[in-house]
């Protein structure tokens, strides 16, 4: 079975070529077309679009289980910062290629980064197959990476040309958040991203903390300063957007500025539950991400879909709120929009061949009444059988194609060990 151009085939194959979908449907009306020369047979499985996690940082897997249960502010100024500032570029990689073993495990083909020493997660897709848009991250202030803003400029033109025509990876401007970048540094990072012609991410309006501070540094909400910049506009991907009112989401419908939604994270930190419902009535693109995993603490698209529809029906009080259809468009079509790389997040004819097939005999799968309630709401992520990205397959049945998992696990035993000597 799969689900093809948003219909569910119950006897379905997919011919790939060079990397991209050539034709899909019917299976015996694509074995008469098209004489394979590979097969592969996937029985009482579900072929779906490959999920993309619209927002992450990958290096902080290497933080996972660190400083849990404490609020945002806190949880970076005391457990994050200080030891982000000491991990080297071996270290970065480290994370950065732990994150993308999970990801791949769990049916996820492309992911939007923000991080430091961006060259690093670069490497580590690279090598693992999937899909990156990268966004070296920077503040206004001094940081252990840039003295300022502006002198991470010279590294997004650097990034840009490195990463120019390559197929899987790409990048974007990723100025931290209001209120750890000034508005003239936010709107020359803005000018620098049209000047490239990439994607702007940040985060936004993360929690009622973050309103709070804009609104007596500036006189207004983090949505209307953006506005009042004259940044907020198509080539914006927001991450999080919990506190914001009808206006804020007005403004986002206008402008056609896109938001990641970030589930677990929100939850976790206690930042609130994004009013994911009203932005899609509004007309918002809304897509789907995990955060790092140091605050959710997994990196597993199908676990952020139950909760997103979960957390959306309560929010609103409503069963109807976030269907489980509407989120698994959020985390494929969705995501793919706010990467700004629409033409993923779907299976059909001249589109990337990026894709995950689930066990369907699997016991919590069973029976299969409705597949696209089960993907959201029965799914965990591990019936994942098989993992492809351009065509090509990065994991099959519990068999990882381009990653060293037992060298990976001793690395990470080392790092632990580390980080652990530096919280003492």
């Amino acid at each position: 079975m799969a689900f093809l151009d948003g219909r569910v085939f119950h006897d379905a194959a997919v011919a790939v070529c060079d990397g991209t979908i050539t034709a899909c449907g019917d299976r015996g009306h694509i074995a008469e077309q098209f004489e394979a020369r590979e097969t592969l047979r996937l029985t009482d499985a579900f072929l779906l679009p490959g999920l993309i996690n619209a927002h992450t940082h990958l290096p902080m897997t290497l933080l996972r289980g660190v400083g849990d249960d404490r609020p945002l502010l806190q949880w970076l100024r005391e457990d994050i910062w200080p030891v982000e500032g000491r991990l080297s570029p071996e270290l970065l990689h480290l994370g950065a290629a732990l994150g993308c073993a999970e990801m791949i495990r769990t049916g996820c083909t492309a992911f939007m980064n923000g991080y430091f020493h961006e060259e690093n997660t670069g490497r580590a897709a690279h090598g693992a197959g999937i899909r990156a848009v990268l966004g070296e991250g920077f503040f206004g202030f001094p940081s252990p990476m840039f003295p300022d803003a502006e002198s991470c400029w010279t590294t997004l033109r650097r990034l840009r040309q490195q990463y120019s025509g390559h197929p899987r990876i790409r990048t974007s401007v990723a100025p931290h958040a209001v209120f750890t970048v000034g508005p003239n540094a936010l709107t020359a990072s803005h000018t620098l991203a049209v000047e490239l012609d990439l994607p702007w991410q940040i985060h936004l309006a993360e929690s009622s903390e973050e309103t709070t501070s804009c609104v007596e540094k500036h006189g207004i909400r983090p949505v209307e300063l953006l506005d009042s910049l004259g940044i907020l506009d198509r080539r914006c991907t927001l991450h999080h957007c919990v506190d914001v009112s009808e206006e804020d989401i007005r403004r986002l419908a206008e402008t056609g500025a896109k938001v990641v939604h970030n589930p677990a994270s929100n939850m976790k930190l206690a930042s609130g539950i994004a009013p994911i419902q009203s932005m899609l009535d509004a007309g918002v693109t809304v897509g789907l991400g995990t955060d790092g995993a140091a605050s959710n603490n997994q990196l597993n698209m199908f676990r952020e879909m139950g909760l997103a529809a979960l957390g959306g029906k309560v929010r609103d009080h409503d069963a109807r709120a976030a269907s489980a259809a509407s989120v698994l468009d959020m985390a494929t079509k969705g995501s793919a929009q706010c990467l700004h790389w629409p033409e993923l997040g779907t299976l059909a004819p001249g589109r990337p061949a990026d894709m995950c097939a689930l066990d369907l005999c699997a016991p919590n799968m069973l029976p299969v009444n409705d597949l696209i309630s089960h993907m959201t709401y029965a799914a965990t992520g591990h019936e994942v059988r098989m993992t492809m990205c351009e065509g090509r397959v990065l994991y099959l049945d519990g068999d990882f194609r381009t990653l060293d998992l037992k060298g990976l696990k001793s690395e990470a035993d080392k790092a632990r060990r580390w980080i652990s000597s530096l919280r003492r």
